[in-house]
């Protein structure tokens, strides 16, 4: 139209030129990060938080500068797997996040309670405004990948992080129980719906190795990622065992520490994002 002056968000009018208003926001004006990936789940307990930090170690062995985003504002973890418990400080400019013994930037809400086991009982709304404001307010330095630690499920947090932040893939961590199918059938669609590009599967828990004789045994029952990830025509990233030492790990802020070999095909999908 002849009056167009190009701001979509005030007309009414239904023209061909009429474009889509984002909902993208901007990040802390001294912030530079270059991919942002996304690692979700469709239920809570498979893992999820275990596979970014392993995600997070693999990709800074390659030499990139790594950042994870705890989104998961209700059961944060991350500082845990890392052995960190304070941000670097602030300025008038922003919030530093914390930085790990190998320079992995972390921002999780448990690195501001004065108290970690202090539960964070806050409403939907505020918790996603949380989230968003890890994005603007922090200054993330030169960072190749941001991974984000999703909370599980389809709900405030995770629709927020879509369309707040330039995701630029998304992993789907699952695991081996008959349930999956329909969980993770949620998560692609999520995804689709948002126009974001799956990246491909990671199966954890999927099996138990004998220490003694090498069998694996399927803890969880027959896997059936296979099945599930041809239905909906994406890759199967990695399949990870049970791993008692990656746990203790985890807990004792050492991920940076443990074998990252099994996370090679995730890695060569995040690199092609």
């Amino acid at each position: 139209m002849s009056s167009c002056n190009g701001n979509c968000s005030s007309c009414g009018s239904d023209c061909a030129d009429r474009k889509e208003e984002s909902l993208l926001a901007e990040p802390n004006p001294k912030s530079s990060v270059k991919k942002v990936i996304a690692v979700v789940s469709g239920k809570g307990g498979v893992g999820k938080s275990t596979v970014t930090a392993m995600l997070a170690v693999a990709m800074a062995r390659q030499g990139k500068k790594v950042a994870v985003l705890d989104a998961d504002i209700t059961g944060p973890s991350a500082p845990t797997a890392f052995g960190v418990n304070e941000c670097q400080g602030a300025n008038e400019d922003g919030l530093f996040p914390a930085l790990t013994r190998s320079g992995i930037q972390v921002m999780s809400i448990n690195l501001l309670l004065d108290n970690p086991a202090d539960p964070v009982v806050w409403r939907g709304p505020v918790i996603a405004g949380a989230v968003k404001q890890f994005w603007t307010d922090v200054i993330w330095e030169d960072v190749d990948y941001m991974f984000v630690d999703m909370p599980p499920g389809t709900g405030d947090v995770p629709l927020t992080v879509f369309q707040s932040l330039p995701i630029d893939g998304v992993v789907i961590v699952t695991t081996p129980q008959d349930l999956v199918s329909m969980i993770v059938a949620k998560a692609v669609k999520m995804a689709n719906m948002m126009h974001i590009p799956v990246l491909g599967f990671v199966e954890n828990y999927s099996y138990l190795e004998c220490p003694d004789c090498g069998k694996k045994i399927e803890v969880f029952g027959k896997s059936h990622i296979g099945e599930i990830a041809a239905k909906f025509n994406l890759p199967v990233l990695a399949k990870l065992p049970i791993d008692p030492s990656v746990a203790e790990a985890y807990d004792n802020g050492l991920m940076e520490t443990v074998n990252t070999d099994a996370m090679g095909g995730v890695i060569e999908a995040v690199l092609k994002a």
